[in-house]
This record gives structure tokens, C-alpha cells and sequence, in this order.
């Protein structure tokens, strides 16, 4: 007699609910019939128990995930407050994030936080800890919140997808003219799939306004970044597995050695769109644990030309500059930290006084801003060719005015300030954190205090502040009125100060979009000039400053917090007190 056929469904029917499901039967979030009805539906439609629940409306995803955080102890996470673009997505397949409605979070050390509906799916757990090789720790999100996050997360603009782009085969890639030694031939890793995939990162990073490029090789991934507005952005995670080929053809690119891959290099190339517009790379490569990281300069020509108006000067501080450089001769000196926007006012600055009846000369490592009608030349170590023997150089060819990248030492300190001293405007920029330092700086390389005082004519300390989003900006009243006082605004003008913050939308990088900058406008006087010369320190110049009416880095960026133009936060971001 034939034995009769059991319907895996019927028999579910008598099986006890297991898992979140008798833990919400516990906790009274459900009853016994709904949880075994959702462990039936679950089967059946092929869904998580949870997810069932939700949908039917039998128990929200709050009510369940409030009942395994008490239950289970397992924190509770709200994801809308993570950076999608931040999560280590590399490190599982999208098809096991899929299946198991599972998002990982974070990866510190050896373990690997990820977040579910349901954490005692240990089946999950055990396929995701296998496939990653690490330790994984459940965290519980909530169900209607996990879904999206997963989409959001995965739904990476893939750059590969693009390399069909037929529009791309214009596109002409040139070394750098400097490096003399030929390089490898670029058909020697031809792949054309590849060379488009590179040719569409670089596009895309043109036309969204970023400033640099990085391709990063780590342990379990791949990813390419932008920087814009001075932020790092993840827009792809090409697989793991073309590292190498996509650094080879960037060297390839940068005409850069292909076999060397234990030391770094630098190089540069020009990108051809057109017959009429071409964009200047950087390119620098450094052995990483995990292959060659490759980071690209993009170098806007076009920076030169936004204008003296488009910098952020307040009309005072732009007065100030004008007359500065407007003298015969003496020193203007930029300070500030790296990608603070130096070398963008320096050009500005010569791009005012590039006319056919002066000689302009300048020495950068490397130039980075081509202005036709002014003699620029770069630094190279190898050939001799030194900021100071640049200058030197200079001077035997009657310059107006010269720009030094940087003074990084006394030599080339004391032939810029003797050049001040003898008819010549000198322009530079030092690094250091503020305008008074500048002058202190100077004097520890060696540079006499006299000397300093009789070429030095301004001093120029900034930063660059992201500028808020006008289509999203929302006020903030979440500042109490006593933190507002302490953070440096008068108590006489909080009832009509209006404070906005960052949203983010469509248009604009999480709230902002641009960026302004932030200036300290500091003449050197007679006054501070003696106090140089008596030994004085940068906090006596500081304060010989203030009482001249100079307004320093934080004033002048709480200038910009009270016009709207960018946030509290953002201020505090780029100005360390």
C-alpha cells in the first residue's frame, strides 16, 4: 500500500514557532496563531517571518525590533543615520545581502557588525562570517528601515556599466611633456573595457567638480573616490580582482615606469575632451599593503580666472589685498594648511597683475595653474633646479614679480626677502595655522627680524568653508543662547541672528555645495614690525593685531555663519581654536 504524500505546509502547521517568532509570541507583541501563520506565509511566499508580520499589518517593524532589543540584548540602530557610501559592502556578495536581508555595518578589527530585522537567523550569521572571514556581530534594525538601506547601499552608480559609452573614444590621454625617458607603449595593457571604465572616472570626476581622484586598493575590496569640496565621496567599488590592471593603465596613462610597483612615483597627463578643452592630472602612486594606492590632482587651469570677487574677501579684506599688491615692491605671504585654496589666491592675485609691461616669473612644485604671459617653472630635485636656484635664476632675468610656491627653508627665505627689499614683489605662501604665526615662522628658519620687517608688506591666513545648499538650507534654533555667546557672537545680536544648517537634496553633497573662503587680512605695521625686532612671540603680535582692527580666522568665519553662507558646523570643521 502506498504510503500517502505529506504537504510540507500541512506539516508546518503543527510546528511550533521558533526563532524571533516565539520570542515575539513571548513578549506579546503577536499571538500564537499569527506567528504560525507567518511562519507558514514565510514558507510560502518566500519571505522572512518578519517581513511577513510587517506587511500584514499583524506587528510593526518598531514592536519587533523593541522586543528582540529587550529580549535579546542586541542593540538597536536607526540606519538612516549612516552614510550608505561608507559600509564596507565589499566584504559580502550583494546576493547574500539580498538573500538574508542582511546589511554589513562596520568592520573593526577582526569583526564585522551587521544589521538585520531578525538576529537570530544564526543561518545568516554563519554564511555571512564563512564568506567575509570575520567575526560577526548582529545588530537589529527595523524591518521597514532595512529594505531601502539595502537598495541604497547596493545601488552604486556602476561605472562599468558605462564603458559602452561610445562617446568615449574622442577622448585622448597624454603624458606629462616634463619626463623625458620614454615610457611603456599603452598598447602593451591595452584592454579597452578597462581603458573606458578609467576614462569615465576621470569624466565623471571633471564634471562634479572634484579636486582629486583616489583608487584604493584594501584587504577585502576596491573602491574609487572623489574629493568634493574638499570631502572624500565613494562612487564605485569596481571588483577586486582589476586593481592592478586599473593601476597599470593609469601609469600607462602618466607615463610612469608599469614594472615598478615597490617604490612611488609621480607623474602627470593631460586629458583631451576636444579640440578646444583639455584637463591636467597629477598622478602620484604609492605601494600599499594590498597593491598600488593611485591618487589624481586635477589641475584647473580655469581657478586662475574666477575673479577676485569670487574668493569670499569681505570688501575691506579685498582692499587690503588690491593695495597690497598693487605696491612696487615688498612681500605678500599666504599661510594655511593643505587644499586651504593658496595657491588659487596667489594666481588670482597674478592673474590682476599679468600685463604686457611686466615680467612675471614663477618656481612651484609642482605648477599646478597654467596662465599664459608669465614664466613658470618647476621644482626638480634631480636637475638641481631648487626654489632657491629657481630665484636666483630670476633675478638675473629682471622680473617684476615673482611667485615661490613655498618658503620651506632659510635659503630660499633670505633670497626672497633680499628680492622684496630690491624692487621686486615677491609672492609665497608658508604653512602655518595663522597670520601671526607666519612671522615667527619666518624668524625660527633664521631670517632676521629687521629684515623680515622691512619686505614683509601682508599676510594672508585662510580656509576653505563648504558653502550651504540655497535650495535646502533650513534654520537651526537647536544652538542654546549661551553656547552661541561662548562660541564668539554678541549677546545684543542673538534675537536677530538667524543660523541655518545643512539637509542635503538632489543638488547638492549632503547639504552643501562649493565652497567660500575664509580670510585673515594681517599689513605688517610699524608697530608689529617692533615688536618682531624686540623678540616679541605670535600671541604678542596677535594681540598688537586685534587692536589695528584685524579680525582673525574665527571672526571672519562667523562673518560667514551670519550671512548664511555656511554652518556652525562646517566653520568648526575647518577652524581649530
Amino acid at each position: 500500500m502506498a504510503t500517502p504524500r505529506t504537504d510540507p505546509l500541512t506539516s508546518l502547521s503543527t510546528t511550533p514557532p521558533t526563532g524571533l517568532l516565539r520570542l515575539l509570541v513571548r513578549a506579546g507583541v503577536i499571538d500564537e496563531a499569527a506567528a504560525q501563520r507567518a511562519q507558514e506565509q514565510a514558507v510560502r511566499q518566500r519571505l522572512r517571518p518578519v517581513s511577513w508580520l510587517v506587511e500584514q499589518g499583524l506587528a510593526s517593524a518598531a514592536a519587533v525590533a523593541l522586543a528582540a532589543q529587550r529580549e535579546l540584548g542586541i542593540p538597536l540602530l536607526d540606519v538612516r543615520a549612516l552614510d550608505p557610501q561608507q559600509l564596507p559592502i565589499g566584504l559580502v556578495s550583494d546576493k547574500l545581502i539580498r538573500r538574508h536581508r542582511a546589511l554589513p555595518l562596520l568592520k573593526r578589527g577582526g569583526r564585522l557588525f551587521v544589521g538585520l530585522a531578525d538576529p537570530t537567523d544564526h543561518h545568516a550569521l554563519e554564511e555571512i562570517k564563512f564568506q567575509s572571514g570575520l567575526q560577526v556581530e548582529p545588530i537589529l534594525l527595523l524591518e521597514d528601515q532595512l529594505g531601502p538601506a539595502i537598495e541604497q547601499a547596493l545601488d552604486k552608480p556602476s561605472l562599468l556599466a558605462s564603458t559602452l559609452d561610445e562617446s568615449l573614444d574622442a577622448i585622448a590621454v597624454d603624458a606629462g611633456d616634463e619626463l623625458a625617458e620614454e615610457g611603456p607603449a599603452a598598447t602593451d595593457i591595452d584592454d579597452t573595457p578597462m581603458v573606458r571604465f578609467v576614462h569615465r572616472v576621470l569624466l565623471d570626476a571633471i564634471n562634479r567638480g572634484a579636486s582629486d581622484i583616489h583608487f584604493e586598493p584594501y584587504e577585502g575590496y576596491y573602491r574609487v573616490r572623489l574629493r568634493l569640496d574638499g570631502i572624500l565621496h565613494e562612487i564605485a567599488r569596481p571588483p577586486q580582482s582589476l586593481a592592478a590592471r586599473i593601476a597599470a593603465r593609469l601609469k600607462v596613462m602618466a607615463n610612469l615606469d608599469i614594472a615598478e610597483r615597490r617604490v612611488p612615483q609621480d607623474g602627470r597627463m593631460k586629458m583631451r575632451l576636444s579640440a578646444r578643452r583639455a584637463i591636467d592630472f597629477r598622478v602620484s602612486t604609492l605601494p600599499t599593503l594590498y597593491g598600488e594606492k593611485v591618487v589624481l590632482r586635477i589641475l584647473d587651469s580655469g581657478a586662475a580666472h574666477i575673479g577676485i570677487d569670487a574668493l569670499g574677501l569681505e570688501p575691506a579684506q579685498k582692499e587690503i589685498l588690491l593695495a597690497a599688491i598693487a605696491k612696487p615692491q615688498g612681500m605678500v605671504l599666504v599661510t594655511g594648511p593643505t587644499g586651504s585654496g593658496k595657491t588659487v589666491t596667489l594666481y588670482t592675485a597674478l592673474g590682476i597683475l599679468n600685463l604686457t609691461e611686466v615680467n612675471i616669473a614663477t618656481v612651484e612644485d609642482p605648477v599646478e595653474i597654467y596662465l599664459p604671459g608669465i614664466n613658470q617653472v618647476n621644482m626638480n630635485l634631480k636637475t638641481g633646479m631648487t626654489f632657491a636656484n629657481a630665484l636666483r635664476a630670476f633675478l638675473r632675468q629682471d622680473p617684476d614679480i615673482i611667485m615661490v610656491g613655498e618658503i620651506r627653508d632659510l635659503e630660499t627665505a633670505e633670497i626672497a626677502v633680499k628680492a622684496a627689499q630690491t624692487g621686486h614683489m615677491v609672492l609665497s605662501t608658508v604653512h602655518t595655522n595663522d597670520a601671526p604665526q607666519t612671522l615667527t615662522r619666518l624668524i625660527n628658519m633664521g631670517v632676521e627680524p629687521y629684515n623680515i620687517a622691512a619686505s614683509v608688506t601682508l599676510i594672508v591666513a585662510q580656509r576653505l568653508a563648504r558653502r550651504l545648499c540655497p535650495h535646502c538650507k533650513a534654520e537651526d534654533r537647536s544652538i542654546p543662547p549661551a553656547e552661541l555667546v561662548k562660541l564668539g557672537f554678541a549677546a545684543d545680536e542673538l534675537e536677530r541672528l538667524t543660523l541655518y544648517k545643512a539637509v542635503g537634496c538632489e543638488r547638492c553633497a549632503g547639504g552643501y555645495k562649493g565652497r567660500v573662503g575664509i580670510f585673515e587680512m594681517m599689513p605688517v605695521s610699524e608697530q608689529i614690525g617692533r615688536i618682531m625686532m624686540s623678540g616679541g612671540n605670535a600671541i604678542q603680535i596677535a594681540d598688537q593685531a586685534r587692536r589695528e582692527g584685524v579680525r582673525d580666522l574665527r571672526a571672519a568665519g562667523l562673518d560667514k555663519v551670519r550671512a548664511g553662507i555656511t554652518s556652525l558646523g562646517e566653520l568648526s570643521r575647518v577652524i581649530k581654536d
